[in-house]
């Protein structure tokens, strides 16, 4: 009887086997050698997809880039007058999008992908360099900002800022850094911390939370910006 066949060995299956192992166990858990074991072949095969172990890495990153929803951006108004149409109209028949609601609704697709894989963000937080899916990411939001009205040149701080946020937000939960344990926080140190032990088991709340409050706080700013750049100057 002819023996089954081994899947042939592909980018994808290299970078999803590397993705679990990343999930799993972090960054450093990943070498070619884990990887040949966990596909069933030889370490050196690996070689034919990627030179290095941060090509593997990189790719990973950007799988994970690819799974953040872009749409929003395709049908944000432009600045004389379009984005006040956002809310006329059909959805589904060609009606403008704020630039506000788009950078909020991609900030929660962000937020949301990287919530699935915290082990990668370091690697994110690099930028995009070749990364084709993190530069259309990055090219997406540059290009509805400038759409929408916004100079280049803040457009550019702005895609800048929103990852600063997002990416910081999926490093480490403000909830889990606090103990399950009451002693810990004295009330004769710790003065205002008497629920503090209670945040952990409350995480979901308390970071979703946080999100969406400094969401707010940095679109209500921009938007502050925006109408001091469209007044006219006397």
């Amino acid at each position: 009887m002819a023996r089954p066949r081994k899947p042939l060995l592909s980018r994808d299956r290299i970078v999803e086997a590397a993705g679990a192992l990343v999930d799993a166990e972090g960054l450093e858990a990943v070498s070619t050698r884990r990887l040949a074991a966990a596909l069933g072949v030889s370490g050196p095969s690996l070689y034919n997809h990627f030179r290095t172990k941060d090509a593997i890495l990189e790719a990973v990153a950007d799988a994970v880039s690819a799974r953040v929803d872009l749409s929003m951006f395709d049908a944000v108004g432009g600045a004389d007058g379009d984005a006040d149409e956002a809310g006329r109209g059909d959805r589904g028949g060609g009606a403008r999008r704020d630039w506000r609601e788009a950078l909020h609704a991609w900030a929660h697709s962000y937020r949301d992908a990287l919530a699935d894989h915290p082990n990668i963000v370091p690697v994110l937080a690099r930028g995009p360099g070749r990364r084709p899916a993190g530069l259309r990411l990055a090219d997406a939001v540059f290009g509805a900002m400038t759409e929408a009205g916004w100079p280049p040149a803040h457009a550019t701080r702005i895609g800048a800022l929103m990852r600063y946020f997002i990416l910081g937000s999926a490093v480490a939960s403000f909830a889990r850094g606090f103990v399950d344990d009451e002693a810990a926080y004295d009330p004769v140190d710790y003065p205002h911390l008497g629920q503090a032990h209670l945040l952990a088991e409350r995480r979901r709340e308390v970071d979703e939370g946080a999100f969406e409050t400094g969401l707010k706080a940095l679109l209500d700013g921009l938007s502050l910006q925006y109408e001091a750049l469209r007044e006219p100057r006397a």
